[in-house]
Protein backbone atom coordinates (compact mmCIF):
# COMPACT_ATOMS: atom_id res chain seq x y z
CA UNK A 1 0.00 0.00 0.00
CA UNK A 2 1.25 3.72 -0.43
CA UNK A 3 0.48 7.10 1.26
CA UNK A 4 -2.09 8.95 -1.35
CA UNK A 5 -2.88 11.71 1.21
CA UNK A 6 -1.96 13.64 3.77
CA UNK A 7 -3.44 16.08 6.49
CA UNK A 8 -1.75 18.04 9.26
CA UNK A 9 -4.39 18.23 11.99
CA UNK A 10 -3.09 20.80 15.03
CA UNK A 11 0.14 20.72 13.08
CA UNK A 12 0.51 16.98 13.38
CA UNK A 13 2.90 16.69 10.05
CA UNK A 14 5.28 19.41 11.52
CA UNK A 15 5.34 18.16 15.22
CA UNK A 16 5.71 14.69 14.26
CA UNK A 17 8.45 15.23 11.21
CA UNK A 18 10.39 17.05 14.36
CA UNK A 19 9.77 14.58 17.31
CA UNK A 20 9.56 11.13 16.07
CA UNK A 21 11.23 10.98 12.47
CA UNK A 22 12.08 7.70 12.66
CA UNK A 23 8.95 6.50 14.25
CA UNK A 24 7.57 7.74 11.02
CA UNK A 25 9.92 6.13 8.69
CA UNK A 26 8.87 3.15 10.59
CA UNK A 27 4.79 4.05 9.61
CA UNK A 28 5.74 4.23 6.24
CA UNK A 29 7.74 1.45 5.90
CA UNK A 30 4.97 -0.61 7.34
CA UNK A 31 2.33 0.81 5.07
CA UNK A 32 4.31 0.00 2.58
CA UNK A 33 5.02 -3.60 3.62
CA UNK A 34 1.13 -4.30 3.00
CA UNK A 35 0.18 -6.04 0.26
CA UNK A 36 -3.53 -4.79 -0.26
CA UNK A 37 -4.75 -7.38 -3.04
CA UNK A 38 -3.44 -10.02 -0.03
CA UNK A 39 -6.77 -8.47 1.65
CA UNK A 40 -9.04 -8.65 -1.04
CA UNK A 41 -10.59 -11.58 0.36
CA UNK A 42 -14.40 -10.34 1.46
CA UNK A 43 -17.08 -11.95 -0.46
CA UNK A 44 -20.17 -9.37 -0.40
CA UNK A 45 -23.57 -10.40 1.08
CA UNK A 46 -24.67 -6.37 0.79
CA UNK A 47 -28.02 -6.00 -1.31
CA UNK A 48 -26.60 -3.37 -3.42
CA UNK A 49 -23.14 -5.71 -4.33
CA UNK A 50 -24.31 -8.98 -3.69
CA UNK A 51 -20.98 -11.59 -4.11
CA UNK A 52 -18.70 -8.84 -5.26
CA UNK A 53 -15.40 -9.16 -4.19
CA UNK A 54 -14.19 -6.46 -1.53
CA UNK A 55 -11.15 -5.61 0.68
CA UNK A 56 -10.99 -7.15 4.10
CA UNK A 57 -10.86 -4.83 6.78
CA UNK A 58 -10.17 -7.26 9.44
CA UNK A 59 -7.46 -8.66 7.23
CA UNK A 60 -6.14 -5.80 6.59
CA UNK A 61 -6.28 -4.37 10.54
CA UNK A 62 -4.33 -8.04 11.16
CA UNK A 63 -1.50 -7.24 8.51
CA UNK A 64 -1.15 -3.70 10.27
CA UNK A 65 -1.09 -5.51 13.63
CA UNK A 66 1.63 -7.79 12.42
CA UNK A 67 4.06 -5.64 10.72
CA UNK A 68 4.01 -2.81 13.33
CA UNK A 69 4.29 -5.29 16.65
CA UNK A 70 7.26 -7.03 15.00
CA UNK A 71 8.72 -3.22 15.28
CA UNK A 72 7.84 -3.51 18.56
CA UNK A 73 4.52 -0.78 18.33
CA UNK A 74 2.64 -1.75 21.53
CA UNK A 75 -1.34 -1.48 22.27
CA UNK A 76 -2.27 0.49 25.18
CA UNK A 77 -5.71 -0.53 27.31
CA UNK A 78 -6.58 1.53 30.14
CA UNK A 79 -9.50 0.23 32.52
CA UNK A 80 -12.45 2.38 32.84
CA UNK A 81 -13.79 2.58 36.04
CA UNK A 82 -17.19 4.12 35.67
CA UNK A 83 -18.54 6.33 38.57
CA UNK A 84 -22.23 6.53 40.03
CA UNK A 85 -21.99 9.98 41.60
CA UNK A 86 -24.23 11.35 38.89
CA UNK A 87 -27.05 9.44 39.59
CA UNK A 88 -29.84 11.41 41.33
CA UNK A 89 -32.49 9.92 43.30
CA UNK A 90 -32.79 6.34 44.23
CA UNK A 91 -31.50 4.72 40.91
CA UNK A 92 -28.62 2.81 41.43
CA UNK A 93 -27.21 1.17 38.34
CA UNK A 94 -25.49 -2.33 38.33
CA UNK A 95 -22.60 -1.38 36.29
CA UNK A 96 -20.27 -4.09 35.83
CA UNK A 97 -16.74 -2.26 34.59
CA UNK A 98 -15.44 -5.84 34.69
CA UNK A 99 -14.41 -5.29 30.87
CA UNK A 100 -14.65 -2.00 30.45
CA UNK A 101 -12.15 -0.60 28.82
CA UNK A 102 -10.21 2.17 25.91
CA UNK A 103 -7.76 1.19 23.61
CA UNK A 104 -4.86 2.59 21.63
CA UNK A 105 -4.22 0.70 18.71
CA UNK A 106 -0.61 1.47 19.21
CA UNK A 107 1.92 3.21 20.64
CA UNK A 108 5.69 3.48 20.57
CA UNK A 109 7.30 6.25 22.57
CA UNK A 110 4.54 9.22 23.01
CA UNK A 111 3.19 8.82 19.30
CA UNK A 112 -0.25 6.81 19.23
CA UNK A 113 -1.37 5.22 16.13
CA UNK A 114 -4.82 3.97 14.74
CA UNK A 115 -5.63 2.11 12.06
CA UNK A 116 -9.54 2.71 10.58
CA UNK A 117 -11.12 0.72 8.13
CA UNK A 118 -14.39 1.05 9.95
CA UNK A 119 -17.17 3.61 9.86
CA UNK A 120 -16.68 7.93 10.13
CA UNK A 121 -17.95 7.88 13.71
CA UNK A 122 -14.87 5.85 15.13
CA UNK A 123 -12.63 8.09 12.54
CA UNK A 124 -13.76 11.25 14.44
CA UNK A 125 -13.99 9.53 17.64
CA UNK A 126 -10.09 8.57 17.52
CA UNK A 127 -8.75 12.15 16.88
CA UNK A 128 -11.39 14.56 18.61
CA UNK A 129 -12.10 12.55 21.80
CA UNK A 130 -9.58 9.13 22.40
CA UNK A 131 -6.24 11.00 21.39
CA UNK A 132 -7.14 13.73 23.78
CA UNK A 133 -7.81 11.17 26.44
CA UNK A 134 -4.67 8.88 25.88
CA UNK A 135 -2.65 12.33 25.78
CA UNK A 136 -4.40 13.86 29.72
CA UNK A 137 -3.84 9.99 30.68
CA UNK A 138 0.42 10.43 29.36
CA UNK A 139 0.64 8.05 27.32
CA UNK A 140 0.89 9.82 24.00
CA UNK A 141 1.73 13.52 22.53
CA UNK A 142 0.46 13.11 19.37
CA UNK A 143 -1.22 10.70 17.19
CA UNK A 144 -1.50 9.19 13.37
CA UNK A 145 -4.24 7.99 11.77
CA UNK A 146 -4.27 5.68 9.12
CA UNK A 147 -7.63 5.54 6.87
CA UNK A 148 -8.34 4.31 3.47
CA UNK A 149 -8.82 7.51 0.49
CA UNK A 150 -12.06 7.33 -1.12
CA UNK A 151 -11.00 5.23 -4.09
CA UNK A 152 -9.99 2.21 -1.73
CA UNK A 153 -13.08 3.06 0.93
CA UNK A 154 -15.23 2.14 -2.43
CA UNK A 155 -13.67 -1.20 -2.74
CA UNK A 156 -14.79 -2.09 0.73
CA UNK A 157 -18.42 -2.55 2.70
CA UNK A 158 -20.89 0.27 2.23
CA UNK A 159 -20.26 2.97 5.16
CA UNK A 160 -16.64 2.65 5.49
CA UNK A 161 -15.31 6.12 5.33
CA UNK A 162 -12.41 7.77 4.13
CA UNK A 163 -9.61 10.76 3.86
CA UNK A 164 -11.61 13.23 2.31
CA UNK A 165 -14.78 12.99 3.97
CA UNK A 166 -12.88 13.07 7.44
CA UNK A 167 -10.44 15.94 5.98
CA UNK A 168 -13.51 18.07 4.94
CA UNK A 169 -14.92 17.36 8.52
CA UNK A 170 -11.79 18.66 10.67
CA UNK A 171 -11.40 21.06 8.74
CA UNK A 172 -15.24 22.66 9.79
CA UNK A 173 -14.71 21.75 12.88
CA UNK A 174 -11.08 23.34 13.27
CA UNK A 175 -9.12 22.71 16.34
CA UNK A 176 -9.81 23.44 19.90
CA UNK A 177 -7.65 23.73 22.76
CA UNK A 178 -6.90 20.20 23.88
CA UNK A 179 -7.17 19.20 20.82
CA UNK A 180 -3.12 17.33 20.35
CA UNK A 181 -0.86 17.30 17.00
CA UNK A 182 -2.27 14.73 14.83
CA UNK A 183 -0.95 13.54 11.33
CA UNK A 184 -3.86 11.96 8.83
CA UNK A 185 -2.34 9.82 6.23
CA UNK A 186 -5.37 8.36 3.50
CA UNK A 187 -3.66 5.28 1.91
CA UNK A 188 -4.58 3.40 -1.61
CA UNK A 189 -3.97 0.00 -2.74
Amino acid sequence: MKVAGIYSFNNGEEFIDKNYPELLKEVYFVIGKVNAQEHFTKESKEKTMMGKMLYSPVSLNKAFKKELFALKWKRVRVKCDYSKEYYIGDYNPSISTRNAYREMDFTKGELGIEVQFGKYSFMVYNVAAKMTIFNKLGYIDAGIEIVPVNKLASSMSTGVSYFEQFVWDLEHRGTSNIDIPVLILGIID
